[in-house]
């Protein structure tokens, strides 16, 4: 399945920053029970690595692992061995992108810029992630969209929650990387669960506002 595909089946990205891999197959139940698609495990979470490779061995093929806040081009290599097969970085660094394409597994690499996001797209990146964008408005993707290869997929990511996704998407974003607003460092699996079930749900409406 390409990514266009995964973020077709929910644009709901859980970024679990903080998680620990204790607390990853409780939390991975009740996100793929949920109709989330793809998880992401930041960097700067304790064994961020440990925690990949458990949700890749309990999820398989079910759910797209990746890892976030992947800083070098060096990481790459440990994540794609744990599992992992997408590779988000904040940052609009194209040796991160080109190890990513290396290792065969996805590069969603962070813009602000237009300029940024052409440099990332030349690099091979698969998606863009657009960050931050509480320091944007969905005009600015929209804006973005205008020029940006009509197949180019954008991943809005920072301050998303439930009360401004459908903005975003409605822009032109494939798909939301949701922190926060979906887990918070020991959370409950049932409190994730809520949250998610609330995303998920709201996608579902502004798809059938859409159609």
């Amino acid at each position: 399945m390409d990514l266009t595909a995964w973020l077709a089946r929910c644009p709901v990205v859980a970024i679990l920053r903080g998680i620990r891999p204790e607390e990853v197959d409780a939390i991975g139940d009740a996100l793929e029970a949920a109709g989330v698609a793809i998880v992401e495990v930041p960097m700067n979470s304790p064994q961020p690595l440990d925690s990949i490779q458990r949700l890749h061995t309990r999820f398989g093929a079910r759910l797209l692992i990746g890892a976030g806040t992947v800083m070098r081009a060096a990481q790459v290599e440990q994540i794609a061995r744990a599992g992992g097969k997408v590779i988000v970085s904040p940052h609009a660094d194209p040796s991160i992108v080109r190890a990513a394409c290396g290792a065969g597994v996805f590069a969603i690499p962070g813009f602000f810029t237009p300029t940024e996001a052409f440099a990332m797209l030349d690099a091979g990146a698969h998606a863009l992630k657009m960050f931050p964008v509480e320091a944007a408005s969905p005009r600015v993707l929209t804006a973005l969209r205008a020029v940006l290869p009509a197949e180019a997929l954008v991943v809005a990511v920072g301050g998303i929650d439930a009360r401004n996704m459908g903005a975003w998407l409605a822009a032109g974003a494939a798909g939301v990387g949701v922190g926060s607003a979906i887990y918070r460092p020991r959370d409950s699996a049932s409190a994730v669960a809520e949250r998610a079930v609330a995303l998920v749900a709201e996608v579902a409406n502004g798809r059938s506002a859409a159609s």
